[in-house]
């Protein structure tokens, strides 16, 4: 765990920033793979979390949701046009581009079902932060943004890692993951014209320098 901000402290995974879980004061944001559900659960033991909520529902950001929810009886909330896939078995994975590689992986790391308590949408507050409705990796893809000190967790609408190469770098979501790549796109604009200080992505290293984010959103295709 490293505090990165005021009030903000990153849960790395392993290997370190592949897939990410914040605390956002007392709100849990994402949960990774339901294989994490011990690690997270004993990384914030000790700390008061009331509220878990994701920014969006696929198996490396949804898999230990359940757990954690039942583990700490704290309710979940998600964007509103990702709920249903988040509460109905086999959802999650009908709604996702068919591919052989997110067919092998995503059942493996799908967490079970669980009841949404607040479907959420543009302008809701969650803890200090408001949400930004960011469609396009999923329907119901969410953002939060903090104006105080403009903090941005912008989940999956871009990465600041290379899987395939292995190292920093700012990217798209896979095409084999993202339901409307275009949609996505025009998301992201929205989200760097905020101009954020602070960029906290699913995937990958923080970001202060985010003049490079906002540069490459600004150079990506219509």
């Amino acid at each position: 765990m490293k505090q990165i901000a005021d009030d903000i402290i990153i849960l790395e995974g392993l290997p370190p920033y592949a897939i990410n879980v914040y605390l956002l004061g007392e709100v849990l944001v994402d949960a990774a793979t339901r294989f994490a559900a011990r690690r997270i659960l004993r990384r914030i033991r000790g700390r008061k979390v009331t509220l878990h909520a994701l920014t969006h529902a696929h198996p490396d950001h949804q898999g230990a949701s359940c757990a954690i929810c039942q583990g700490l009886e704290i309710p979940l909330w998600c964007g509103e046009a990702d709920a249903d896939a988040m509460e109905q078995p086999g959802e999650i994975m009908r709604r996702m581009p068919r591919h052989w590689l997110s067919g092998t992986v995503g059942p493996i790391w799908t967490g079970p079902p669980h009841p949404v308590a607040r479907r959420l949408r543009e302008g809701d507050q969650v803890g200090a932060f408001r949400v930004i409705e960011t469609p396009g990796h999923t329907a119901g893809h969410i953002s939060f943004w903090r104006e105080d000190d403009r903090v941005l967790v912008l989940g999956d609408v871009v990465s600041n890692i290379d899987f395939w190469k292995g190292r920093t770098m700012l990217g798209e979501p896979q095409r084999i993951f993202s339901v409307d790549p275009a949609l996505n796109r025009r998301s992201a604009r929205r989200l760097a014209e905020l101009e954020p200080r602070l960029v906290l992505f699913g995937h990958g290293p923080p970001m202060r320098d985010t003049r490079r984010f906002v540069d490459y959103v600004k150079r990506l295709p219509d």
